[in-house]
C-alpha cells in the first residue's frame, strides 16, 4: 500500500521531476515550443501549491496530486511507477474529500481519458483549446461514481 501525505518544504524539485517525467511519457502531442512554455509555467507554479504525494516505503514521492476547490488540477505519476494503482489511490483520496470532484484532461491523452472514465468520471463538456489558448482540446469530467 502506498502512503499519501502532504508535500513538504523543499520538495518542489521532486514535484517538477515527476511532472516532467510523466509529461514526457504521455504528452507526445505537445509541440516542442509549447512543451517548453508549459514547463516554465509549471516550474513557477507547482512548487508553490499544496500537493499531495504518494510515497514509497522510504517516503520518496512517486506521484503528485493538486486539488483546488474540488477540481483536480494535476495528477502525475512517475512513469517508472505507472500501472501500480498509485494514481487511482490518489484519486480515491481526492474523492474522499471532494465527492463531486471535477477534472480536465487533454483529449489527445487517450490513456488519461480512459483512466478517469474507468474511475467513474463522466464527460461534461469539451473545449477546443487548452486553458492558455493552445490548440490542445480539453475534455471536462466530473465524478459520478462507478
Amino acid at each position: 500500500m502506498t502512503a499519501i501525505r502532504d508535500s513538504r518544504s523543499g520538495e518542489g524539485e521532486r514535484a517538477i521531476e515527476i511532472w516532467r517525467n510523466a509529461v514526457d511519457a504521455t504528452h507526445n502531442f505537445l509541440s516542442r515550443e509549447d512543451r517548453q512554455a508549459i514547463d516554465k509555467m509549471v516550474c513557477d507554479f507547482l512548487p508553490k501549491v499544496p500537493l499531495r504525494f504518494a510515497v514509497d516505503a522510504n517516503d520518496n514521492p512517486l506521484a503528485l496530486m493538486f486539488i483546488d476547490n474540488g477540481h483536480l488540477e494535476a495528477l502525475f505519476v512517475d512513469p517508472a511507477c505507472r500501472g501500480k494503482g498509485i494514481g487511482a489511490a490518489l484519486v480515491r483520496e481526492g474523492l474522499s474529500l471532494h465527492p463531486k470532484m471535477t477534472t480536465d484532461v487533454n483529449e489527445q491523452n487517450a490513456q488519461a481519458v480512459g483512466f478517469y472514465e474507468k474511475m467513474g468520471f463522466r464527460r461534461t463538456g469539451r473545449s477546443s483549446l487548452d486553458g492558455q489558448g493552445r490548440p490542445y482540446p480539453i475534455i471536462h469530467l466530473q465524478y459520478v461514481g462507478v
